[in-house]
């Protein structure tokens, strides 16, 4: 039987590599967006079974989807979808941090324990951060709402690594590198496939043992 990876914000960027990675090596994919039509063509290629309008901020969709998948083992949960905006000291849109807390950090986390029922022993975790979360690793400020989510994110991946482990659930953090994408207009240092192909070798290496880990997707451990 082929395993199963679910994998939020799945129709471009980072999560359409991840889902074009996996479907070439065999897996079954559920791709999760919140955009369908045109957004999602690319996506309908790779994935088994795709559920579009998915808002992962909203309860109710996020009930829906726990909904549409009762019943489905899951070995892989991948929570990808994110947004980066940027503040300026002086003019902090607070409004804006808050979005990025709802989408970066609590909707990860609403959608892990939505699903937790699909999750079984054996079954993986992988949280898509950014090294802009780690408190020692930032030199240059800035970037209020982003930096404060990713660390909210990694709080929690720690957190459900601990209370997964008697189930046999194993949890990571991943950066996946400076990628290029709309989220720095394709200003990245590699590419989508090149992260995908780190973040699945970084999720092959999980186990219980190393499970809470924060890396890039190179294999560095990164600092909190």
């Amino acid at each position: 039987m082929r395993s199963t990876v679910l994998i939020t914000g799945a129709n471009r960027g980072v999560g359409l590599a991840l889902a074009r990675h996996y479907h070439a090596a065999g897996w079954a994919v559920i791709g999760v967006c919140r955009s369908g039509g045109e957004e999602a063509a690319e996506l309908r290629d790779v994935a088994e079974t795709l559920i579009e309008g998915i808002d992962v901020t909203r309860e109710g969709d996020v009930a829906r989807l726990a909904q549409e998948l009762a019943g489905r083992r899951l070995e892989l949960l991948i929570n990808n979808a994110g947004l980066l905006q940027d503040e300026v000291l002086g003019d902090i849109d607070f409004d804006s941090l808050r979005t990025q807390m709802e989408i970066n950090a609590y909707a990860p986390l609403r959608v892990t324990e939505a699903l937790l029922e699909n999750l079984g022993e054996g079954a993986k975790v992988a949280n898509i951060t950014s090294r802009m979360g780690s408190i020692a690793d930032n030199d240059s400020g800035g970037r209020y709402g982003y930096r404060a989510s990713k660390a909210a994110l990694n709080a929690f991946g720690k957190s459900l690594a601990v209370d997964l482990e008697p189930r046999g659930i194993a949890v990571a953090q991943v950066h996946p590198g400076y990628v290029q994408t709309r989220m720095v207009n394709f200003g990245g240092m590699i590419s989508t496939e090149e992260a995908a192909t780190g973040i699945a070798q970084r999720i092959e290496a999980l186990t219980l043992e190393n499970s809470g880990g924060f890396w890039h997707s190179n294999g560095e451990a990164l600092p909190w």
